[in-house]
């Protein structure tokens, strides 16, 4: 079993939380219908599941504990949602019986489990069959920043290193057709999207959120603990985050994959 990088310090719930269809999700809207049974495998802070339960009629949200499930809960009371359930699951081994769910879905999930292929398995055991299991995660190494920065390049390094450290694959994104063809699936369509940062308001939200989240998160907890930099060294990672959101010629994109396959 994986262990999740980034944890959930408020500098990382305010990166997820702004998450919706519209910007992490847009491939799997044409497959959604009112009658869809959904899960939706890791939902976090619910941002994403809020949505799918606007559309569909009913979303089964999993998290590995309830620390995490709480926060999804709190949205899910918060705007009165009624048909969304909650369930503490590991991915590699869901409690659901077979051909329990229209649609199964993970965003930015498959990157921080132990086995990604074993977890594809298991949510297409419980699509039915002709459903369709959907996946989307970044890849961290095709990150691009300009200006080019010395300090962000160690971030990207740190990070990577980091996630693989416990478990994960930060590069998941180009890996997500190969992880599904590994699965079994035969019907898979895969495609591509990106975050864009480069607006005054964008690098304002983008660099303030890492040059919090480098010195404040579990990952700056690890950093430090595991001997891979100095708390000094992530104090200049995060001023440099800030100096790339004040340069007017700031621009950051974030490269994704994206699967849709066929049960």
């Amino acid at each position: 079993m994986a262990s999740y990088t980034h944890g959930h310090h408020e500098s990382v719930l305010r990166s997820h939380n702004v998450r919706n269809i519209a910007n992490s999700a847009e491939y799997l809207r044409p497959h959604l219908t009112s009658s869809t049974r959904l899960l939706d495998v890791g939902a976090g802070p619910g941002s994403i599941t809020v949505d799918f339960a606007a559309v569909v009629t009913h979303v089964t949200a999993t998290e590995i504990d309830e620390h995490a499930m709480s926060l999804s809960r709190a949205l899910a009371a918060e705007r009165g949602l009624t048909n969304i359930a909650f369930s503490l699951e590991d991915v590699h081994a869901l409690s659901f019986p077979e051909n329990s769910f229209d649609v199964v879905h993970a965003h930015q999930v498959l990157q921080h489990v132990g086995d990604p292929v074993q977890a594809l398995r298991e949510m297409r055991r419980v699509t039915v069959s002709g459903g369709i299991v959907a996946a989307r995660d970044a890849d961290y190494a095709g990150f691009l920043c300009f200006p080019v920065m010395p300090e962000l390049e160690r971030w990207l390094a740190l990070y990577r290193a980091a996630a693989k450290a416990n478990g994960g694959e930060p590069d998941a994104g180009r890996r997500l057709l190969s992880w599904a063809r590994a699965a079994g699936f035969e019907e898979v369509v895969a495609t591509g999207s990106t975050w864009c940062y480069a607006s005054p308001s964008e690098r304002a939200w983008w660099g303030g959120m890492w040059a919090d989240r480098i010195v404040e998160s579990a990952l700056a907890r690890q950093l430090v603990d595991s001997n891979m930099a100095t708390t000094a060294d992530l104090h200049e990672i995060s001023k440099a985050w800030k100096r790339w959101a004040d340069d007017e010629d700031g621009w950051y994109l974030v490269p994704h994959g994206e699967i849709i396959a066929r049960a």
